[in-house]
């Protein structure tokens, strides 16, 4: 029996685990996978090393439809380049983090970039994973299933500083609540849960509990098409 397509919007702020979980749910069910906060580190990554004043939203308006961004959406090997240059690594500097909010909040960077998220999922043959901030509110509103994964802010530094090997942890919880800040009030496609997600609380879950509980979820919605 053929399994139906499944569109699968996971959102949520930083440190709930929501790549991990959906790289490994995807992986684990044979559907490709796409991170939307790379393409926006991509497009802030191509800002910065063309000199693009980051604290004029008229310059980056006025490029943002210049890189060409390509996402692979393997799950167990995304990758993103930008006019053909491989960025996985680039992107994920402190330079990039600390501007990925003000680039993202530029209208015309998010209906750019939102409009590359949706061509991949509608190519997506047997289904996608899509994780990001916005994706069950504005990119993909008609997702089959929607899940908003949250955590304590405590549980969330804990796991950023550990991911980024011996960061404070106050300090990761300080950049963390501010990064919530700004996509939470952003007027374009704030960080928002949808009406119709399933809210998930990873503070006291395994990544594997996580997993098994995004997992579930998905293959029951599968089997009520």
């Amino acid at each position: 029996m053929e399994r139906a397509t499944v569109i699968v919007a996971i959102d949520g702020p930083s440190g709930t685990g929501k790549s991990s979980t959906s790289k490994a749910v995807a992986a684990q069910l044979g559907l490709s996978y796409l991170d939307t906060g790379a393409q926006y580190r991509a497009i802030t990554w191509w800002m910065v090393t063309n000199g693009i004043d980051i604290d004029d939203p008229s310059a980056i308006a006025a490029v943002a439809g210049k890189p060409e961004i390509i996402s692979g959406t393997d799950p167990s090997a995304p990758t993103i380049t930008v006019d053909g240059t491989d960025v996985a690594a680039a992107i994920r500097t402190q330079d990039v983090t600390s501007k990925v909010s003000a680039v993202s909040a530029v209208p015309e960077v998010r209906a750019r970039i939102t409009e590359l998220q949706r061509s991949i999922a509608a190519d997506a043959g047997n289904g996608i994973v899509v994780e990001g901030r916005d994706i069950g509110t504005t990119v993909l509103p008609d997702a089959d299933l929607k899940i908003f994964l949250t955590a304590s802010p405590e549980a969330r530094a804990a796991r950023r500083s550990g991911e980024l090997k011996n960061a404070d942890v106050q300090a990761t919880r300080e950049a963390l609540l501010k990064r919530d800040a700004a996509d939470s009030s952003r007027k374009t496609s704030p960080l928002a849960k949808a009406d119709d997600a399933v809210e998930v609380d990873t503070s006291d879950l395994t990544l594997q509990q996580v997993i098994e509980c995004v997992v579930t979820l998905v293959e029951e919605k599968r089997a009520g098409k």
